[in-house]
């Protein structure tokens, strides 16, 4: 059971040292550099870049929260009841948050940017699908952020209980 709940903790951990890793190096380096060059497309080159990888990282946040919450059945003898019930509720949190991440707001996104026709960077700011595109790039980074915050908490959580389990042996 050790050997399970181990593991889980390593998926969820792997998963979310990948979601800072995109916010805080891979989206704004694509950006930074690409801009540098002075093009004139920069920010079209950089937000392709940006949101085929974010969809990796929300899609891969989906299925594994999925798949714990899954093997939280099989690992609940290891936990306290409201333990189970806590990182169940967080769990949910990440797949509801990576789940509208990828299928609601970065689906309507790249709508807006098809309607711009690949040229973002030569619509003027007050353009409404502009307007309306900035406004679904906070809520996608909303969205990411409770994922990984609520990801923490799990892992805290099962950290937690395992220092308890092993003060109780």
């Amino acid at each position: 059971m050790e050997v399970i709940n181990s593991i889980r903790m390593l998926l969820l951990a792997a998963w979310l040292g990948i979601a800072i890793y995109f916010s805080a190096v891979v989206a704004p380096t694509a950006f930074t550099v690409l801009r540098s060059f002075d093009l004139p497309n920069a920010n079209e080159i950089a937000g392709t870049i940006v949101a085929r990888t974010l969809s990796v990282v929300n899609i891969s946040g989906f299925i594994l929260s999925l798949l714990l919450l899954i093997t939280a059945a099989v690992s609940k003898k290891s936990y306290a009841p409201m333990s189970v019930l806590f990182q169940s509720g967080l769990l949910t949190i990440v797949a509801v948050a990576t789940g509208a991440g990828e299928w609601l707001i970065a689906a309507r996104m790249r709508g807006l940017r098809a309607a711009m026709h690949g040229q973002i960077d030569q619509v003027p700011l007050s353009d409404p699908n502009r307007l309306a595109f900035a406004t679904l790039h906070g809520y996608s980074v909303a969205a990411l952020s409770v994922a990984m915050i609520a990801a923490v908490l799990v892992i805290v959580l099962m950290i937690l209980a395992r220092e308890k389990a092993s003060t109780v042996k």
